[in-house]
């Protein structure tokens, strides 16, 4: 598949280039990052440059990763302000298909309200017949991540509880949530906000 634009009045989604590479390895230095990801850490360039240039693109191509640099309104090539990206579970052909949502922010973007305007956009186009045709979205996080579960949370995700000892991160098991989003699920809060979150 070739890569695409997603645009809406409040967010840009375009791909990654080489031109942001530097910006990628900027932002993905940062801790909270690393401390929530699954990313190398310490990043390095390198890191940076093998995601952009060979990472992305294999993606797009084989259809099983879809990688977006979120930007300012109007802008296909202004500054990465997040990372956004639907990963497919392929199965076989005939079969529904489910998929993950994925995306971090930048520390000078945070509470701005961007990510979740782009992950609505990328949702939508993997759950629309049209786009992805995709029977289940999913979200996970590593238990603690409270800023990545509200953005989820806004979009109707609903909660499905904490897989123990789901998901390594740099050589150590770690306790997970987990959540989904269906086709035909308001894209809005579908239950409270828990009551033992760190944030309001």
């Amino acid at each position: 598949m070739e890569p695409f634009v997603l645009r809406s009045a409040e967010v840009t989604l375009s791909v990654p280039t080489a031109v942001d590479v530097d910006r990628v390895a900027q932002v993905c230095a940062d801790p909270e990052i690393a401390a929530w990801t699954v990313m190398p850490s310490p990043y390095v360039r390198a890191d940076a440059e093998s995601f952009v240039t060979r990472t992305v693109p294999t993606g797009w191509a084989e259809e099983t990763m879809f990688t977006w640099a979120v930007r300012a309104p109007g802008s296909v090539d202004g500054p990465v302000l997040a990372m956004m990206g639907i990963t497919r579970k392929m199965g076989a052909p005939g079969q529904e298909q489910a998929g993950e949502i994925g995306y971090w922010t930048a520390p000078d973007a945070r509470g701005t309200g961007l990510t979740t305007a782009a992950a609505r956009l990328a949702a939508d186009w993997a759950l629309d017949p049209e786009g992805l045709g995709l029977e289940r979205l999913q979200w996970q996080a590593f238990v603690g991540n409270w800023p990545s579960r509200r953005v989820a949370w806004k979009l109707g995700f609903r909660f499905e509880g904490i897989l123990r000892r789901y998901r390594p991160q740099r050589g150590v098991l770690r306790d997970s949530w987990m959540a989904s989003l269906l086709p035909h699920d308001p894209r809005e809060p579908s239950e409270p906000w828990p009551t033992e979150a760190s944030q309001p």
